[in-house]
C-alpha cells in the first residue's frame, strides 16, 4: 500500500488548494465540468484529498465520494462528501459499480497510476467515463525549470519515473512530498492497457505553455 505522504501537510495543503492557489483550482474545476459533464450518478473522487473538487462534483448533479490515503486529508474531506481511507490501486467497489471517476491533481501521488487507471476501468459501468486532470508531464516536474516567466527549461530528467522532491519552487506541493513522473507517452498506453477509449485532452494553462494536461475515457459498452 501507498504511504499516505500528506498527513503531515494536511492542513496546509488546505489552505493551499482554498486559498493560495484559487485561480489555479478554479481553472482546473473549469477543466473537469467540461470533460466529465452532468450527472445524475455516483461519481468517485479518486485520491480525492481535501475534498477540494466535490463542490464542484455536485454543481454538476453527481453525488461525490471520495476515496484517499491521507487520514489527514480526509479529515477536511469529511465534511465535503462521504469518504473512506483506501488505496487507489486496490478500491472496496464492485466490478462495474459507477458512472464515472475523477482524478483531479493527484496521479503524481502515486507510485503506480497505470495500477490505478486499471482499477477506476474495473468500477466503471459500460458506457462510464474517466476523467484524469493532472500536471501536464511534458512541462511540470522535476526536469522543468519554471522559474522564468514565459518560459520553460526541460532536462534530462523527463526520463526519470522514479520520486523526487526535486523542484524549482521550494516552497510548493512537490518540495514537501515529492513527486512520482510519469511521461506522456506511459499515461496514454496506461488508458489503452486499461480498455478505455480516448475521447478528449484539454490542455490548459495561463500562459502560452499549458500546465495542465487532462482527459477524458470511457469503458466501452
Amino acid at each position: 500500500m501507498t504511504t499516505a505522504l500528506y498527513d503531515d501537510i494536511a492542513d496546509w495543503y488546505e489552505e493551499y488548494a482554498t486559498v493560495g492557489s484559487a485561480a489555479y483550482m478554479d481553472r482546473v474545476r473549469s477543466v473537469l465540468a467540461e470533460l466529465l459533464g452532468a450527472g445524475p450518478g455516483r461519481c468517485l473522487d479518486l485520491c480525492c484529498g481535501t475534498g477540494a473538487h466535490a463542490a464542484e462534483l455536485h454543481r454538476l448533479g453527481w453525488s461525490p465520494v471520495g476515496v484517499d490515503l491521507s487520514a489527514g486529508q480526509l479529515r477536511h474531506a469529511r465534511s465535503r462528501l462521504p469518504v473512506a481511507v483506501a488505496d487507489a490501486t486496490a478500491l472496496p467497489l464492485a466490478d462495474g459499480a459507477l458512472p464515472a471517476v475523477v482524478c483531479v491533481l493527484a496521479h503524481t501521488d502515486m507510485p503506480d497510476y497505470p495500477a490505478a487507471i486499471a482499477e477506476a476501468a474495473r468500477v466503471l459501468a459500460p458506457g462510464g467515463r474517466l476523467v484524469h486532470i493532472g500536471v501536464h508531464p511534458c512541462f511540470v516536474g522535476a526536469f522543468a525549470d519554471r522559474s522564468e516567466p514565459g518560459r520553460i527549461v526541460i532536462d534530462g530528467g523527463y526520463a526519470v519515473r522514479e520520486r523526487t522532491t526535486r523542484s524549482w519552487n521550494a516552497s510548493g506541493v512537490r518540495a514537501r512530498v515529492g513527486a512520482w513522473h510519469l511521461p506522456l507517452a506511459d499515461l496514454l498506453t496506461a488508458v489503452a492497457a486499461a480498455g478505455l477509449v480516448l475521447d478528449e485532452v484539454v490542455e490548459s494553462g495561463s500562459g502560452p505553455i499549458p500546465d495542465v494536461l487532462a482527459l477524458r475515457a470511457t469503458r466501452p459498452h
